[in-house]
């Protein structure tokens, strides 16, 4: 991999870490509300992208016709680098959470982040950890 990829998968590595923080802080906080919904898109972003690293440089594996989000996250449920579609359901929450300015979306999806999503962003991680001591 890279020297791109490397920089793209810390900045991952530590945003992850950075937004888990929220499983130790008041949720009810309106201020640590929107920073769990700034940081949990800024991971998703960096993750589906590190997805894309990895389908490209390692599986070589380029049809994507735009690169988007959706896209590489199907390719990369097909070559197993992911294994659930909650993958999905965390896009479409992101998308969502683009658009809360007053941080009532963010309280409706706060849970699944918390509780569901973090653990998807560091299964993923680990498989990248995996994969990278394997080359």
């Amino acid at each position: 991999m890279d020297a791109k990829f490397e920089r793209r998968f810390l900045s991952f590595y530590n945003s992850l870490d950075a937004l888990a923080e929220a499983r130790q802080r008041d949720l009810s906080d309106s201020f640590v509300l929107s920073g769990t919904s700034a940081k949990f898109s800024i991971t998703f972003d960096l993750a589906w992208k590190v997805m894309k690293d990895i389908l490209v440089q390692y599986y070589a594996i380029t049809g994507f016709v735009t690169g988007s989000p959706r896209e590489v996250l199907r390719e990369s449920f097909k070559a197993n680098l992911i294994s659930d579609d909650t993958w999905m359901e965390m896009l479409n929450v992101r998308n969502e959470l683009a658009h809360d300015y007053d941080g009532e979306i963010v309280k409706t999806h706060c849970h699944a982040i918390v509780e569901t999503y973090i653990d998807l962003f560091y299964d993923f991680r680990k498989y990248v950890e995996k994969l990278l001591h394997e080359i």
